[in-house]
């Protein structure tokens, strides 16, 4: 099952890292079939499945405390957070392969860029490429990393760091950390605009979500919503970002044009994953305080629920299959739900708890 490994591929030469822009976003992806990606925390590995069989395929290893996941638009690569921290300069991750030792050095225990914040610990960013599993660049960035996002060019990717209270930005043509910033007590999750132009960030600590302009790497505002906001997920227009609210068990709809809450939406108790039907006509949420699975429809209000037990975790939406994959944060599982009916209509054992996960972008 495990044929990945963390060496890095052999295509690859000593180069600088501006020149892995080629290999990065010069070619097309060839897809075999449809995979979602499963990072399983704490296991320190990645599980590939096929959602055409709604079976575990391959296994990524080498990935410690992987939590955060997000893919490059060409599919060709995955960007892995861990929530594993170690102090700056100590037991720095292995030299990938087809890196000089000055760029390595450069990325782990260098002198922090101007705009990057000192900290008292860092994590490991891997960059993972999806063909082979082999991780072609690691960068450390100040704290432990909870989720990450990348933008629709492919261009940057942003972690929160929670511990830290901001994100980082990385570059994915330099693989530099370009830019470290508050955002607010406790961010947990991010989503950028369609034009990539902005990226709106969580604070679960005080309640907001932060805007932070990616020309200047600048919180340009914030907004109010419901106590405790953690995963967040864009509307399929761009014009709303859909809020879950941990502590009141809501969903607020913050309007970007007016930079408010115009809309919230009950769920239940202790909220934790989200997402959109093709369409975006439909809203997913998982309320693992209740055992359930609510489904919305955004035009009528209309709810129905799913029991799952126990404690629905992550989900996500299987593009172009109808049917939505829910994590356990008890087993280690994953239950796969029928659209139309709302029914469990399997389940594939993951061997650990899954956190964000991420389709492929062929699939």
């Amino acid at each position: 099952m495990e044929r990945y490994t963390v060496k890095a591929a052999k295509v690859l030469r000593p180069v600088a890292y501006a020149g892995m822009v080629t290999v990065l976003f010069g070619m097309q992806p060839v897809f075999a079939e449809p995979l979602m990606y499963i990072p399983l925390g704490g296991e320190g590995k990645i599980v590939v499945v096929d959602v055409a069989q709604d079976k575990v395929v391959d296994t990524i290893s080498g990935v410690a405390a992987v939590h955060g996941l997000a893919g490059t638009p060409d599919g060709r690569f995955l960007v892995a957070g861990s929530f594993e921290k170690r102090e700056p300069g100590s037991a720095a991750p292995e030299k990938p392969t087809g890196v000089t030792e000055e760029d390595h050095a450069a990325h782990h225990g260098g002198a922090p860029a101007a705009s990057q914040k000192a900290g008292p610990v860092v994590s490991t960013v891997s960059i993972v490429r999806t063909d082979d599993g082999s991780i072609v660049r690691r960068i450390d960035v100040p704290g432990a990393v909870h989720h990450v996002a990348v933008s629709p060019n492919g261009r940057f990717a942003v972690v929160t760091l929670p511990d830290e209270g901001g994100i980082s930005a990385i570059d994915l043509t330099s693989f530099a950390v370009v830019a470290t910033l508050a955002t607010g007590p406790m961010p947990n999750y991010s989503a950028f605009s369609p034009d990539g132009n902005r990226v709106y960030v969580s604070n679960a600590g005080n309640g907001t979500v932060s805007a932070i302009d990616t020309s200047r790497w600048a919180v340009q505002w914030s907004a109010v919503t419901g106590a405790s906001p953690e995963h967040v997920v864009l509307s399929k227009d761009g014009a709303s970002l859909y809020v879950n609210n941990v502590e009141d068990g809501t969903v607020s709809v913050l309007s970007l044009q007016e930079r408010k809450v115009v809309k919230t939406i009950p769920i239940g108790s202790s909220l934790h994953g989200i997402d959109f039907s093709d369409d975006g006509k439909t809203l997913y949420v998982a309320a693992l305080g209740e055992e359930k699975v609510v489904s919305v429809d955004l035009a009528t209000g209309a709810m129905r629920s799913l029991a799952l037990t126990p404690e629905p975790f992550h989900l996500a939406t299987v593009r172009g299959a109808g049917k939505l994959y829910v994590s356990s944060a008890d087993k280690p599982k994953i239950w796969v739900v029928d659209l139309k009916s709302l029914s469990v209509v399997g389940e594939i054992s993951i061997g650990g708890k899954g956190h964000q996960m991420v389709q492929g972008a062929g699939s």
